[in-house]
């Protein structure tokens, strides 16, 4: 009977992990690269913006060859790049960079290499998750932290997506193993076991080389651990000892940063993070309660129908109410249970701090980081853990004498959700660049051009994701990128001096992100010979204003 519990259980661990695969690598690349990727592209390639064709027309087959992989790169090479033309710190680019110099074949599917390995690493954190909760509270919640995990939407869509939010979760989740081992020592042996404060120590170090935010996630560790110290305080025999073990370990992580902090606080300046509003009154605390709906429902409301949006809006909201009832119900029995409820205490913990630290980034520095829900891989394995546990304490509800199994509903719900996402019906890509692309190629006989008016890099990244969307459906576009240097009036007489038209019909759009509706001038001087004159009903703002001429 033990035996078969056995490979019943590793059988489940097993086919939960394969679903989760499965859903992370379906329609790879059905979405378009939007900017955050693009710049994932250009780093990891071995590339830098000086690399492209700013300032000179080019065409769809040479913007192919600025996505080509460039060996012969370094991690520091790398680094140096993304010190200057980046906001973040380097180690998920050197990762990358690695990852396709071993698997990537120059223009044979390259967007679908690229988003590869975040999706491993999305697979990698359902395995970690169902260490943490095996550790913390058996096997059962582990393997259902697991399926939990396996098919949430919002993982899923993380673990699609070619940027460094994957490596840095599957990095929490290490750390969170490490975290419960920590607090079983304090509460079964009472003593040290360095090699889990050195593996503690490693993981948090190279998480804040992936990712600024795993600082929030690092410092809420130490809080936690510290208020468990504390509250053993006279079960520990070796409590100055323990002490010492955290500063040390701390103190570890903290000297491995110091070469990359006056880069870091450099970056926390420049110009690409003021997207970033200041928060709006209580709004993010509205955006924290949408984005934790998120993890586990996301149905069809964006760009759809408004009775599909309304629809789907209700149902979302309905499944929310209910969900959070199940939770806090399960959450109060783990808690008032002796054997769980220092494993409950330390992972609520941990989430109450990151979520603390998360506002006390949106209102002290005037930094709304919850309006997007990506950042939350923060502190989303705690909360998968504790949905997990929470759920399997009210495993059944009755309606009308029929007994339903509260997990089953979350996982179903969850893998429902998860196929909207990878067919591009739920969480679809900021800035639309396929639409974009779609709106542009309103004629497509007549020749076509894009001028992207740009003042930084994030906004050069925006034009290559509309040129790669617009090369998938034409080939006759011509692309060219000019800076906003003085001011925007510069871009008229940039564009004038153009060589002269050789059709007799040009579609000019003009992409100009900061750009006023009024400061798209009515007719515009292509060369002394041609003339472009606005079309008014082609006017669009979607991820910045776009502006399409007629030029004869």
């Amino acid at each position: 009977m033990k035996n078969r519990r056995f490979y019943l259980h590793h059988l489940g661990v097993f086919l939960v992990i394969a679903l989760g695969t499965v859903l992370r690598f379906w329609n790879l690349d059905l979405k378009p690269l939007w900017l955050d990727e693009i710049m994932t592209a250009i780093f990891s390639s071995g590339k830098n913006y000086q690399d492209f064709l700013l300032g000179i027309v080019f065409s769809p087959e040479q913007l192919q060859k600025l996505f080509t992989f460039q060996g012969g790169k370094t991690c520091g090479d790398i680094a140096q790049t993304v010190a200057v033309q980046s906001t973040h710190p380097p180690l998920f680019f050197c990762v990358m960079y690695s990852w396709l110099e071993l698997t990537i074949h120059n223009g044979q599917n390259w967007v679908s290499t690229l988003r590869t390995l975040p999706a491993l690493f999305g697979v990698g954190s359902i395995i970690g998750v169902y260490f943490v909760n095996r550790i913390a509270f058996g096997a059962t919640e582990g393997l259902v932290a697991a399926a939990v995990m396996a098919v949430s939407p919002f993982a899923v869509y993380l673990s699609q997506e070619a940027r460094h939010y994957t490596m840095p979760m599957l990095l929490v989740t290490l750390a969170l193993i490490g975290l419960m081992q920590i607090q079983q020592s304090l509460e079964k042996y009472s003593r040290i076991r360095f090699w889990v404060w050195v593996e503690w120590a490693i993981i948090n170090s190279i998480g804040i080389y992936v990712h600024y935010f795993f600082v929030l996630p690092f410092v809420a560790q130490i809080i936690t651990i510290a208020l468990l110290i504390y509250w053993r305080r006279d079960k520990i025999k070796h409590q100055r000892a323990i002490w010492l073990s955290l500063i040390v370990s701390t103190s570890s992580v903290v000297i491995s940063f110091l070469p990359w902090l006056p880069i870091m606080l450099s970056h926390f300046h420049r110009s690409e993070t003021d997207w970033l509003s200041p928060p709006q009154h209580i709004v993010p605390f509205f955006n924290t309660l949408i984005n934790s709906l998120l993890m586990v429902i996301s149905l069809p409301v964006e760009n759809q129908p408004l009775p599909i949006t309304i629809i789907s809006g209700l149902l979302m909201l309905v499944f929310g109410i209910w969900v959070s009832r199940q939770i806090f119900r399960g959450l109060k029995q783990l808690w008032q249970t002796p054997k769980t409820h220092l494993s409950t205490f330390t992972l609520l913990t941990f989430l109450a701090v990151v979520q603390i630290e998360v506002f006390l980034v949106v209102y002290l520095l005037a930094k709304n980081i919850t309006i997007v829900p990506r950042y939350n891989f923060i502190y989303y394995p705690s909360a998968c853990a504790l949905i997990a546990a929470s759920l399997i304490q009210v495993k059944r509800f009755k309606i009308n004498k029929i007994h339903i199994n509260s997990v089953i509903i979350v996982l179903l719900v969850g893998f429902i959700s998860s196929v909207f996402v990878v067919n591009n019906l739920a969480f679809q890509k900021p800035f639309l660049p396929e639409r974009v692309a779609q709106r542009m190629n309103i004629e497509p006989q007549v020749p076509l051009m894009v001028v992207m008016a740009y003042s930084n890099y994030q906004e050069i990244a925006l034009g290559l994701s509309f040129a790669l969307e617009l090369k998938k459906i034409r080939d006759t576009t011509q692309f060219v990128f000019f800076k906003k240097e003085p001011n925007v009036v510069s871009i008229r007489e940039k564009i004038s001096r153009l060589q002269p038209l050789t059709t007799p019909k040009l579609n000019l759009w003009i992409v100009g992100p900061g750009i006023a509706r009024e400061e798209f001038i009515p007719k515009i001087a292509f060369s002394p010979q041609n003339y472009c004159t606005i079309d008014p009903q082609q006017y669009y703002v979607l991820g910045a204003p776009y502006q399409m001429y007629r030029c004869n």
